[in-house]
């Protein structure tokens, strides 16, 4: 899928849905990280892919939606984790990680961090 060029550098922080991924292991950002956001949509609900990115410098990327894209839904984010790891010379547990969450204030910006190791991972609603 084609990235859009964020013309406004702020823009990169203000979308209404973002990512920041961080290995756990190093305490540094997981550079590099493929992502995807899709959406469960449809009279008989399938997951629609939206959007690809993969994580810069900092483990974040351009936002996934920009202001104004997010519909009241429930959204699917799937980090390709084993790539990620196998590029560092690890294995690990899960070949991705897929976070399932629901949007129902789309007005509201949503950030959703990614805490990873090779064995383990975790998530929350960050700010």
């Amino acid at each position: 899928l084609p990235v859009p060029q964020v013309e406004d550098p702020s823009e990169l922080l203000n979308g209404s849905v973002t990512t920041h991924v961080l290995n756990t292991v190093t305490g540094q950002p997981a550079e590099g990280l493929a992502l995807r956001l899709a959406r469960l949509q449809g009279p008989e609900p399938q997951w629609t892919e939206l959007v690809q990115r993969v994580t810069d410098t900092d483990g974040r990327c351009q936002p996934l939606l920009a202001p104004g894209q997010a519909t009241a839904s429930t959204y699917k984010l799937r980090f390709e984790t084993a790539p990620y790891w196998q590029g560092l010379g690890h294995s690990s547990l899960y070949p991705y990680v897929e976070v399932v969450f629901t949007i129902t204030d789309p007005a509201q910006k949503l950030h959703v961090p990614l805490l990873i190791s090779p064995y383990s991972y975790t998530t929350y609603r960050g700010s």
